[in-house]
């Protein structure tokens, strides 16, 4: 049996150089006891291999992986290391392996870590303390949940290089003076108060939005066991506790719009969209204008949170002017009346305007527009997206995700997914309601489910981002 003691500082470059030396030596993870700054004494421990150069290949991935696990508190850290690293020397893929229950316990770890890490960055309160040189000087206190004092030191010395101060932990300490330095861990020191404080109170207070509290999104930033180090945790049950009254002073203070202006705005809104509605109608940027009946606009509100984008006007949508009134739009509000949608209060519209088809006989059976074609009539899709800034759009089939991302390839793959347009709005990925009309009768009852799961998706998107889609 080996006993190995790894140093409080330095712990991973010990702990690596230990056990390739160990692996060198064939010794198998069941034969190490690792501590931490534990020398146990041991009469009956074998003497450890000596560190050389013995060659060790392992994946990358894997010492990624053990610079961040081997700082949590889990004392089995350095074992678990060790005994993939064995396994590692026969089956190098299994790192890749999540699936693995030893990979996926060390990624768990590693997680933990950085989220810790995080906190750390986020929450230690600097105070200044007395200063025996020529730079101010300034000490904190902060509790972590793991052994993250070492890695985290190199972000402060770079973030608050320009002054001297140290961070005391239980388990570490460091302290900067132009040269990052470690020591033994301590107890909270009595740190002065500091009268900055005061004034990032007042700051934190003001920007306190009562009306979109939601303390349990708080708490996971922000855990409770950091408040009592946190200057502004004092605050916060009372702002809590009075967020909804001042919610509600807020709305009722609100400015309202005179009934005389909202009418000359609404008339300049109305004013503004008839005058795109004529230039559309005098569109010669490609050929289809020239057998299509009409240009067909968008339709719906201009506040709308949501606007629906689908390929072209078919038959009914040429003949009548308006978007989605033919055999795909009665599916569409069959769709958008199940998940809660009022198609009234949504922007409907096409990437193309004009009617693409081809006559047989009476008939005018439906065809794609081209590349060309889509990319001629994008000008007006940006225009309305423009106007109407929604918080969402959802693509509806190839034609519109290729006109608002660039590409509709691979639509199948990609439905369901939030991608953006080049501008930054979300676009939300589905189908075109034609193609479930295609589909034969037995495959469509599971396809419309899927088309209507896509939509509830985007009503819970815009729900999320703060829009009011209208539900029935």
């Amino acid at each position: 049996m080996y006993h190995v003691d790894l140093p409080r500082i330095g712990t991973f470059e010990a702990w690596r150089g230990k056990a390739r030396a160990l692996r060198a030596a064939g010794v198998k993870s069941h034969e190490v006891l690792w501590t931490r700054g534990e020398p146990a004494g041991d009469l009956f421990a074998d003497s450890l291999p000596p560190e050389g150069d013995a060659p060790l290949t392992v994946p990358r991935g894997f010492l990624d992986l053990a610079r961040m696990a081997i700082w949590h508190s889990d004392p089995e850290r350095f074992a678990r290391l060790y005994a993939l690293l064995d396994v590692l020397q026969t089956d190098k893929r299994l790192i890749e392996d999540r699936a693995d229950p030893r990979v996926a316990r060390l990624n768990a770890m590693a997680k933990e870590v950085g989220r810790d890490k995080h906190k750390m960055t986020a929450f230690v309160r600097f105070r200044e303390v007395d200063s025996d040189g020529p730079r101010r000087r300034f000490a904190a206190w902060f509790e972590p949940s793991h052994f993250i004092m070492e890695p985290s030191a190199p972000f402060f010395a770079k973030r608050f290089g320009d002054m001297d101060w140290s961070i005391f932990t239980p388990d570490l300490s460091a302290h900067f003076d132009g040269t990052v330095r470690f020591d033994d861990g301590a107890a909270k020191p009595p740190l002065p108060e500091d009268a900055t404080e005061d004034l990032w109170r007042t700051y934190f207070r003001s920007i306190f939005n009562p009306a979109r509290v939601k303390v349990s999104a708080m708490q996971s930033e922000m855990p409770k066991k950091y408040w009592k180090n946190l200057p502004e945790a004092s605050l916060i049950p009372e702002m809590i506790a009075t967020a909804q009254a001042r919610a509600s002073a807020m709305a009722e203070a609100a400015p309202t719009m005179a009934p005389a202006r909202a009418a000359r705005v609404t008339e300049r809104l109305r004013s503004g969209q008839d005058r795109v509605e004529d230039a559309l109608g005098a569109c010669r940027r490609c050929a289809l204008w020239s057998s299509a009946t009409q240009a067909v606009p968008g339709e719906g509100p201009l506040d709308a949170p949501l606007m629906l984008v689908g390929e072209q006007p078919g038959d009914r949508e040429d003949l009548t002017g308006r978007p989605f009134v033919g055999p795909a739009g009665q599916v569409l509000d069959r769709a958008l009346e199940a998940v809660g949608l009022v198609r009234e209060a949504l922007y409907l519209t096409n990437a193309v305007k004009h009617f693409k088809f081809r006559p047989r006989g009476k008939a005018r059976i439906h065809q794609s527009p081209d590349r060309g074609e889509v990319m001629a009539c994008k000008w007006w899709l940006d225009l309305e997206v423009e106007r109407v800034r929604p918080k969402l759009i959802v693509a509806l089939g190839a034609t519109a995700l290729a006109s608002l991302i660039g590409t509709g390839q691979g639509l199948m793959k990609r439905r369901g997914t939030v991608e953006q347009t080049p501008e930054g709005v979300p676009v939300l990925v589905t189908v075109h309601p034609s193609y479930l009309l295609r589909l034969p009768d037995a495959a469509r009852p599971e396809a419309e489910a899927l088309f209507r799961a896509d939509l509830t998706l985007a009503r819970e998107r815009i729900g999320e981002m703060g829009g009011a889609a209208p539900r029935r």
